[in-house]
């Protein structure tokens, strides 16, 4: 195997091992990542993707709240910020996580307390949109 191909080898596992976080996390690799990775081969840049999933995973599964508390506060935060992309996505993380859609119901009824009726009908559209596309034949 020549040097270059040995090269590309191991990007491909570091990628690999980056996307294993994120799915571990979320239950999926967002498309924003991915496009983060291509990007980051592309220019040499694999470590800042490597830091930035090793920290997310120990925010998000090595702390006291546990992964499902961690993910309903993103969700949460996410919400109050009006991120409605990344809220899609914690909110698929939190399903993942082993909340349940009682728990994100609620989280978005606590947006309204501490955010406002945008926040809650953000999170309310985010847990009609999750519930149609589970039961969607």
């Amino acid at each position: 195997m020549t040097d270059d191909a040995t090269a590309d080898d191991a990007v491909a596992r570091r990628t690999e091992a980056v996307r294993a976080r994120y799915h571990s996390t979320l239950g999926d690799v967002p498309g924003g990542v991915q496009e983060r990775l291509r990007l980051a081969r592309d220019f040499d840049r694999l470590p800042t993707e490597e830091a930035l999933a090793a920290l997310r995973h120990i925010v998000l599964t090595d702390n006291p709240l546990g992964a499902r508390v961690q993910q309903l506060v993103h969700y949460g935060q996410l919400l109050s910020l009006g991120r409605e992309h990344a809220a899609r996505i914690h909110a698929r993380g939190a399903l993942h996580a082993g909340a349940t859609v009682a728990d994100l119901v609620g989280v978005a009824e606590t947006a309204l307390i501490t955010s406002g009726v945008p926040a809650y009908a953000l999170g309310t559209e985010i847990v009609i949109d999750l519930l149609a596309s589970t039961t969607a034949p």
